[in-house]
């Protein structure tokens, strides 16, 4: 019984997030979440109180040639709650990435938002894998302003995004 409730829960999950930029941290996850969901929907989130450097448009472009290769891989933009998408592709699961205790207090709360609207949708948190650990989407624009080496931390097409976005010239 338990292994057929497991199976129909497993099937479709989503990873939203704001991916300004994509980083390594999240292909990692996203990675990961593939292998084991049947059906996995990365949403780039818009929200309209954080300020991004790139327009929600530029973002999906972004992910969605970053992810081309995963055939279970979707990636949609989404201009509302979440957890309402989850409801709009019956999907189970949210999965949310998580660096350091820090992180997991605020995403803590989030998930109890979450689980406060919508109670049947099942929030899974997933550590970024060790090299990872430490990439944070402003230290990275941070470290593109004066060009310094990208390479460990966003794929060469993101750092290239970064640097023409932010106004850098290579040396």
């Amino acid at each position: 019984m338990w292994l057929r409730y497991y199976n129909s829960c497993m099937q479709t999950a989503i990873f939203p997030g704001t991916f300004d930029p994509p980083t390594n941290g999240h292909l990692n996850l996203i990675a990961r979440a593939a292998s084991i969901f049947e059906q996995l929907h990365v949403v780039v989130a818009v929200n309209q109180a954080k300020k991004t450097l790139f327009t929600p448009e530029e973002r999906l472009e972004m992910m969605r040639e970053l992810l081309k290769s995963y055939g279970n891989v979707e990636v949609n933009l989404w201009y509302s709650l979440i957890v309402d998408y989850a409801v709009e592709h019956d999907a189970k699961v949210m999965l949310r990435g998580v660096r350091a205790l820090v992180d997991f207090g605020y995403e803590f709360e989030l998930a109890m938002t979450n689980k406060e609207l919508r109670p049947e949708l099942e929030i899974l948190f997933m550590p970024t894998d060790p090299k990872y650990f430490v990439l944070r989407s402003s230290a990275i624009k941070e470290i593109a302003m004066y060009n310094g080496d990208l390479s460990t931390m966003v794929p060469p097409q993101i750092a290239d995004a970064l640097r023409d976005k932010l106004g850098v010239v290579d040396n």
